[in-house]
């Protein structure tokens, strides 16, 4: 396999978007009544985040059947570089407690497609 910049830079050159996001991948590493109990300080921590323009998105993750709710997380940055991303990953209080532990991945962004619909008059956005 190619070193990841060897890589970033070939998929530029035949035209795909290689844009570099950074995911980690939150598993709960305590019982879940202390998961819960650092989950107001996490929420108010990626909203900080997403104020600053380094949370893109984040969100809980279903078990491999669909059907139920393990509490394994995954959360997508922005951010300069793989240090800084681990910064942001390390300060959740989540991590940073203990009460989750994570992994984290550079995420080379090629194809794809979203729909963003902005209603005004009605102050709604949608993304699809």
């Amino acid at each position: 396999m190619p070193a990841w910049n060897d890589y970033k830079q070939r998929a530029r050159e035949r035209g795909a978007l290689a844009f570099e996001l950074f995911i980690v991948r939150s598993i709960p590493a305590k019982a879940p009544e202390e998961v819960a109990a650092i989950l107001p300080e996490h929420l108010a921590y990626q909203a900080r985040q997403e104020a600053a323009g380094t949370l893109v998105l984040a969100g809980p993750v279903s078990d491999p059947t669909g059907d139920m709710l393990e509490g394994e997380g995954l959360i997508i940055y922005r951010a300069e570089s793989l240090e800084a991303a681990r910064a942001l990953a390390e300060a959740d209080p989540m991590h940073a407690s203990g009460a989750r532990s994570f992994d984290l991945r550079r995420w080379l962004v090629n194809e794809g497609n979203l729909t963003l619909t902005v209603g005004l008059s009605g102050q709604r956005v949608s993304l699809s």
